[in-house]
C-alpha cells in the first residue's frame, strides 16, 4: 500500500522550487497565486534568497508547504495516496494532498500559523535541542527533573528525540542528558520552542483561524502528529491540528502505525530527503523514496 509523507521545517534550501517553476506552467501559476495570497514575493526568497532569509519562520513554513503541495499537484494521476502524514508543518501539505483543505485555504492557514508562532517565539527566549543515542524514557524523565519548561517535542526516530523549551532549561537538560550517556545533545538553530507549552499564544490564534476555515472530509486517512493514528473525519482533524502546536510530534509512532496498517511504500513529497533518512532508522523493511516528476 502506498503512503505519502510531507516534510516540515528544516527541509528548506536556496533555489527550492525553481526547477518546477521553470518546467511546469501549472507550477508557475500556483506560485504566482501564492505570491498574491501572501502579499509578498515568496518565490524571490525561495529561488534567490539567503539561507538566513529562508530560515525565518514566516517564510520557511509557506515555502516548504508550497514546494510540497505544488509537486503533489504536478504528479497528477500518478498521485494516488492510500494514506498520508506530514511532519509538523507537513501535516498541512498532507491535508491539501488528501482533499481536506484547498490550496488557497491551506496556504492562508500555514501563513497564519507561521506568523503566530513567530510572535510566540518573540515573547520569550526559547529554543530546541536534538538528543541522540538515548531511549525516549530517559529523555522524558530527565526533562521532568529540570527546573523550568523543557519537554520532549519531536520523536523523530529511535535514538533521536528533540526537546523544546526555555533556553536555560534546555541548556541544563543537555548537560544532564550528556551525563546520562547521550551521544550528542545539540542546541538547534531555531527561532523558538515549537511543540511546547510556550506555543500556547500561537495555539489560541490558530484555533480561531482553523474554526473559520472550510475543512472537507478526507479522501484517505491522515495519520496526525498528535495521536500517530489514522484520522478520517474533518472535525477530529481540526482538533488535532490545533493541539499540534503545543503537543509533541510522534513521528516514529506515526510511521510504525502506518506500516502496521498496511503501508509498504513511502514517498516523500517536498524539498530535501529528511524523512527518507528517518524512515531508514525507523523500519528498513519498507521502501522509502522521493517523489520524481516526469521530465518535460
Amino acid at each position: 500500500m502506498k503512503a505519502y509523507i510531507f516534510p516540515g521545517q528544516g527541509a528548506q534550501f536556496t533555489g527550492m522550487g525553481l526547477d518546477i517553476y521553470e518546467k511546469y506552467p501549472q507550477a508557475q501559476q500556483l506560485f504566482e497565486q501564492a505570491n498574491k495570497i501572501l502579499g509578498f514575493s515568496i518565490t524571490d526568497i525561495m529561488f534567490e534568497g539567503t539561507a538566513e532569509q529562508l530560515k525565518e519562520t514566516k517564510v520557511t513554513q509557506p515555502a516548504i508547504f508550497l514546494h510540497a503541495v505544488i509537486m503533489a499537484k504536478i504528479l497528477g494521476d500518478r498521485f494516488q495516496p492510500k494514506m498520508v502524514a506530514g511532519h509538523s508543518l507537513g501535516e498541512f501539505s498532507a491535508l491539501v494532498a488528501n482533499g481536506v483543505l484547498s490550496f488557497e485555504d491551506g496556504l492562508k492557514l500555514v501563513s497564519q500559523r507561521a506568523l503566530a508562532m513567530q510572535k510566540a517565539c518573540e515573547m520569550q527566549e526559547s529554543t530546541m535541542a536534538a538528543v541522540l543515542g538515548l531511549e525516549d524514557k530517559i529523555v522524558e524523565n530527565t526533562c521532568k527533573e529540570i527546573d523550568g519548561i523543557v519537554v520532549a517535542a519531536n520523536y523523530n526516530c529511535p535514538g533521536q528525540l528533540v526537546i523544546s523549551g526555555e533556553v536555560d532549561a534546555i541548556n541544563k537538560a543537555c548537560e544532564a542528558l550528556t551525563e546520562k550517556g547521550a551521544l550528542r545533545a545539540i542546541v538547534l538553530p531555531v527561532g523558538g520552542a515549537f511543540h511546547s507549552p510556550l506555543m500556547e499564544p500561537a495555539r489560541e490564534e490558530l484555533a480561531t483561524a482553523i474554526e473559520n476555515t472550510k475543512f472537507n472530509e478526507p479522501t484517505c486517512p491522515i495519520y496526525q502528529n498528535v495521536t500517530a493514528n489514522a484520522v478520517n473525519t474533518a472535525s477530529e482533524i481540526k482538533k488535532n491540528l490545533v493541539a499540534q502546536l503545543t503537543a509533541p510530534v510522534k513521528w516514529t509512532q506515526t510511521i510504525q502505525n502506518m506500516i502496521k496498517d498496511g503501508a509498504t511504500e513511502f514517498t516523500e513529497v517536498g524539498p530535501g530527503k529528511i524523512l527518507r533518512g528517518l524512515m531508514r532508522k525507523i523500519d528498513r523493511s519498507v521502501t522509502a523514496n522521493s517523489a520524481v516528476l516526469e521530465e518535460k
